[in-house]
């Protein structure tokens, strides 16, 4: 049997310079996160499959989820997504924790589904929450967070839209067009308005709906609510534009009102790409008291698209600022030299394979890494080291208090 070299399906394999790229998102956006007051956690990636039959829809759960029985004899699920999740967690300490909290996670969640462009079964996803305040002043902050984290990243307002709407005055236009199943099921059709023709939605909701038309003129015509109208300007005063859109659904049903998305406005990747909303009551369902709730997610997947695609993403080095070549047969002198350089903040990785030097320089510069430091009798009889610049060929004789000095410039410029 021949063994592929390619990662699952619908996953991906994250090579050194993918994963510096994955590494500088989570950061960005821990920075930003963080400095709203959030704090991290983090949960198993298995959950009791009743934690998703109570709290997601049959559908999602026995179709899309990556469920087994373990040796226990218990049925289990892979996290499809983290809201259940911090829910439980909250849930289980509810009379302990302070409120309003604040917290966030960058989980590896799994979805079994048909991959596609921007969507994978395997992603990592950027979670925010915040617990306990029920005014408006909630769906503020989280937008503020959202908006602040794509500014962050050097987007501008041309690059992007927010979206927000009102799933109970959506329910509620739903119930005047008289549902023939659940308002639930309307819903979710409504949540995929925008990417069907007139007559791919009239169809899709004509078995739903008693007067379709009632709804789809809604769809078209329908002022915000005093409370979205509120939010809106609040986040106009923060320099946030954010636009009513009374078809913004979202597809889970633990939402509760209040639901934002946010799209991409180039012309290659026009779609959603990421959204939240609140959910009040979904930490009731553990048995507790409820708790107001609003919150959002945000992909990588989706995230990194939008930022190639605008050319924001920077030139993300190697965390090793050089390769050592020893040429000297003191090795325990130059090992002295090279842990005074680490000692001063430097990420040295030393060639250990005893080739000729002219290989040893090719092979630092094909893995990516700008700087060679070779130490040979000489350099370390001078105290002075050869410091090469692999993307100029150009060479100087420093010593080690120099060479820290050059390396933490660079990395100043680069902050």
């Amino acid at each position: 049997m021949k063994l592929s070299t390619g990662p699952y399906k619908g996953a991906r394999d994250f090579y050194p310079k993918d994963k510096r790229i994955q590494k500088y998102m989570f950061a960005v956006m821990r920075k930003v996160v963080e400095s709203y007051g959030y704090e991290e956690y983090d949960a198993p990636i298995l959950e009791p499959i009743e934690l998703y039959l109570s709290k997601s829809s049959a559908e999602i759960v026995t179709q899309q989820t990556y469920t087994f029985e373990d040796r226990g004899g218990r049925k289990v699920t892979i996290r499809p997504e983290m809201t259940p999740t911090v829910s439980r967690m909250v849930a289980a300490r509810r009379q302990e924790l302070s409120y309003p909290l604040r917290w966030y996670s960058i989980p590896n969640v799994w979805r079994y589904e048909r991959p596609q462009h921007g969507r994978l079964r395997e992603h990592w996803q950027l979670n925010v929450d915040i617990f306990g305040v029920q005014n408006i002043a909630a769906e503020v902050e989280v937008l503020q967070i959202a908006n602040g984290i794509l500014k962050a990243f050097g987007a501008t307002e041309d690059m992007y839209e927010i979206r927000i709407n009102s799933r109970v005055a959506l329910g509620d236009a739903i119930k005047l067009a008289v549902p023939l199943t659940s308002v639930v099921e309307v819903i979710r059709i409504v949540d995929m308005f925008e990417k069907m023709s007139r007559d791919e939605f009239i169809a899709a909701i004509s078995k739903h709906l008693k007067y379709p038309d009632k709804l789809l003129n809604y769809l078209h015509s329908a002022i915000p609510t005093d409370e979205i109208s509120k939010i809106i300007s609040a986040c106009s005063l923060l320099g946030i534009k954010v636009e009513y859109v009374p078809s913004i659904a979202r597809g889970f049903d633990y939402y509760t009102d209040i639901v934002f998305e946010v799209f991409d406005r180039h012309k290659d990747n026009n779609r959603s790409m990421f959204g939240g909303g609140r959910y009040d009551n979904l930490i009731g369902q553990f048995n507790v008291e409820p708790l107001p709730t609003v919150g959002f997610g945000m992909g990588d997947v989706t995230l990194q698209y939008f930022l190639e695609l605008h050319n924001l993403l920077p030139q993300l080095d190697s965390a090793t600022d050089a390769v050592v070549i020893l040429a000297s047969s003191e090795t325990l002198a130059a090992q002295k030299v090279i842990k005074r350089l680490r000692a001063n903040g430097l990420n040295l990785s030393v060639d250990i394979t005893e080739r000729k030097m002219d290989k040893q320089i090719k092979a630092a510069d094909k893995s990516g890494i700008r700087f060679v430091i070779i130490i040979g009798d000489r350099e370390l009889s001078d105290g002075r080291y050869v410091l090469k610049d692999l993307s100029t060929g150009k060479s100087n004789m420093l010593t080690i208090e120099e060479i820290t000095s050059m390396f933490k410039k660079n990395k100043e410029a680069k902050n």
